[in-house]
């Protein structure tokens, strides 16, 4: 007896962990096909990826042009202030794509056919939000091209250059499931571009990403100062320009992954309870 109960013991685990290692395989694989079929869309319909590279390019122009000579801000230099901003905005308005994408896969019958099929309840989502991420990434790239342009430039080297856009990339994502989780919950893609847009904008004008908190009034200044998309840009600031803090990244983390905490578990139950 002693001789056979370590064999059937090492037995069950092995066979435990094979299925754990198929079942993260095929999660993964599944995920990576949705994230396929998602950038397939870009392919197919060329304007979605125009129009979402627009805007950010567009707001980079008109406040290095329009609004830098007006607005002072510390070191002098406008544009290098302005883009860890731009970045972080873009990054933030991209996570829309996501719950507009998701309402409108819902509505046209596609999340049924991803329920019908023998395949992760978690590729759905998690493929949508990597797609997105890469999109974001390429929209980021771009504008950062467009910034050498009109003289921007990352002031401490290549490695803070790469960390500042992971740290860019990795916060859109966590706001990708925010909008998934609107998405889902929206009855159509209109009221989830609405219901996406309609906290963005608030959160985003009222932060640092433009102007120093310091021209803010008074009141608004603890409100911004305590805003998770100042904490982001402040720290891609100090990341590109100088000045950057060991907390300014833990705290940008935090937030990163607190709201992932809260709205994957709320994405995945409301994608649960679809019918």
């Amino acid at each position: 007896m002693s001789a056979t109960n370590p064999t059937l013991v090492e037995g069950f685990f092995l066979q435990v962990a094979g299925r754990s290692r198929r079942r993260w395989y095929w999660t993964f694989t599944d995920a990576a096909a949705v994230t396929w079929r998602n950038l397939l869309q870009y392919v197919r319909i060329p304007e979605l990826l125009v129009f979402s590279t627009l805007q950010p390019v567009m707001f980079v122009l008109l406040f290095a042009f329009v609004f830098g000579g007006a607005i002072q801000v510390p070191g002098g230099n406008y544009v290098n202030y302005l883009m860890p901003g731009i970045f972080v905005q873009t990054a933030v308005f991209g996570a829309t794509a996501t719950g507009v994408g998701l309402t409108e896969d819902l509505k046209r019958g596609m999340i049924d056919r991803f329920r019908s099929l023998p395949m992760s309840r978690s590729a759905v989502l998690t493929g949508r939000t990597f797609a997105d991420l890469l999109r974001n990434f390429f929209v980021i790239l771009l504008m950062t091209a467009v910034g050498y342009l009109i003289g921007f430039r990352f002031m401490e080297g290549p490695l803070y250059a790469f960390l500042a856009l992971t740290l860019v990339g990795l916060f859109g994502y966590a706001f990708s499931w925010v909008e998934a989780y609107i998405g889902l919950r929206a009855p159509n893609a209109e009221v989830a571009q609405a219901a996406g847009f309609i906290w963005i904008f608030p959160l985003t004008f009222v932060s640092s990403a433009f102007v120093p908190v310091s021209t803010m009034p008074t009141w608004l200044q603890p409100i911004a100062n305590a805003n998770p998309v100042t904490i982001a840009v402040n720290t891609i600031r100090g990341l590109v320009n100088g000045g950057v803090t060991t907390w300014d990244i833990v705290l940008t983390l935090g937030w990163i992954a607190a709201i992932l905490a809260v709205f994957v578990p709320l994405s995945v139950r409301a994608y649960r309870r679809i019918t």
